[in-house]
């Protein structure tokens, strides 16, 4: 990207936080809850690169006034001490420079979300819900280690362990930023318990990591949503509650049906199916803002299709490979145990380049 550009976007910057800072003043906005929260988050985005940005024009500044005095000063040893502060002064600006260009790397504003993370058992029957169940235990371990809470909203057990579908909720700053590249098809190589052979089987459990989404984010009206309620059922749909607890919301305008019957409670079911809804639903048009983008540049950290296969484990060579930026690593075992950072931290990598790319374009 030319350091022109750049320039010219940080002034526009500069300028539209002191705009926010005049407009966090007014009485009007004082008064709308919405703009207030609005506007008062973007000045909060903008703080840091602007502080920067001022850091780094102070140093330019200096800089060029210390070589105007330079070329006018006769006596040596001030040229002397001015030449030393040049010496000092002229270092930092490529530093300055660098890391004014990853800050204007655009910031995906669903990064500091909560996740609500869906994993379901796929191609592969019995393996593959034990596939889900490890998927969910590593999520849960890698949570853990990042100080974040995870609470189970709905979960379908299968009969010899494991999960057919799970849902969790992962509440913590930052979550979405990085576990927004678990979207996809991961695939599981290993020999079963019950393979006499001891022939290696490949199953598949798919993830779906989505933002939760705030009321203003994404408007839904009650009218627009069709709620059933029906009796909680265990394994083999027998009832095991004969209260109508269990809540299905249909959202009819995209046809997204979310069916919740965890708790006892109606009012509780309600709540966390629409919690589930409201976040499908804002995926799903982030989506298509995003199809419409993409038809003319894909991610670097793949297409975002949920069907795509994204990552393998392998289980005889202790290996995962990552497919969409070619990463193996030869630790199965402490991954499984919710060491994700280094495959994590090589997606993110990936993702700030091409955006670096992308912005010199």
């Amino acid at each position: 990207m030319r350091w022109k550009a750049v320039l010219d976007k940080l002034q526009s910057l500069e300028e539209r936080y002191e705009k926010l800072n005049e407009l966090l003043s007014d009485p009007d906005v004082i008064s709308d809850t919405n703009k207030l929260r609005e506007y008062s988050k973007e000045q909060s985005d903008l703080s840091d690169i602007v502080a920067t940005y001022r850091e780094y024009k102070d140093v330019n500044e200096q800089l060029q006034g210390a070589k105007e005095m330079l070329q006018s000063e006769k006596d040596s040893d001030m040229r002397e001490m001015i030449q030393m502060e040049i010496d000092e002064l002229e270092p930092q600006l490529p530093a300055f420079e660098e890391k004014l260009k990853v800050m204007m790397i655009p910031k995906d504003p669903n990064d500091d979300k909560n996740v609500i993370m869906e994993i379901r058992g796929a191609a592969g029957g019995d393996e593959a819900a034990l596939f889900a169940g490890d998927l969910f235990k590593m999520y849960t371990r890698f949570a853990e280690t990042e100080g974040w809470k995870v609470d189970v909203m709905e979960a379908s057990q299968s009969d010899v362990g494991g999960y057919k579908e799970v849902i969790i909720m992962i509440n913590g700053k930052g979550a979405y930023s990085r576990l927004k590249f678990e979207n996809g098809a991961h695939r599981v190589q290993r020999v079963p318990e019950t393979e006499s052979g001891g022939r290696i089987h490949t199953s598949t459990a798919t993830v779906v990591a989505l933002p939760e989404a705030e009321e203003v984010e994404v408007d839904i009206h009650e009218k627009d949503i069709r709620v059933d309620t029906f009796t909680s059922s265990g394994p083999g749909g027998q009832s095991v509650n004969t209260t109508m607890s269990a809540v299905r919301l249909t959202h009819e305008p995209t046809g997204t049906v979310v069916s919740m019957q965890d708790e006892k409670s109606q009012i509780k079911n309600k709540e966390k199916a629409m919690k589930i809804l409201r976040a499908r639903v804002y995926d799903k048009f982030q989506r298509e803002v995003q199809a419409e983008y993409d038809q003319n540049r894909k991610s670097a950290v793949g297409t975002g299709d949920r069907s795509e296969r994204i990552r393998t484990y392998n289980f005889p060579q202790n290996r995962v490979t990552d497919h969409r930026i070619g990463l193996t690593i030869q630790k199965l075992d402490q991954i499984l145990e919710g060491k994700l950072g280094e495959i994590i931290d090589a997606l993110t990598m990936e993702e700030q380049t091409s955006k670096m790319d992308q912005l010199g374009d």
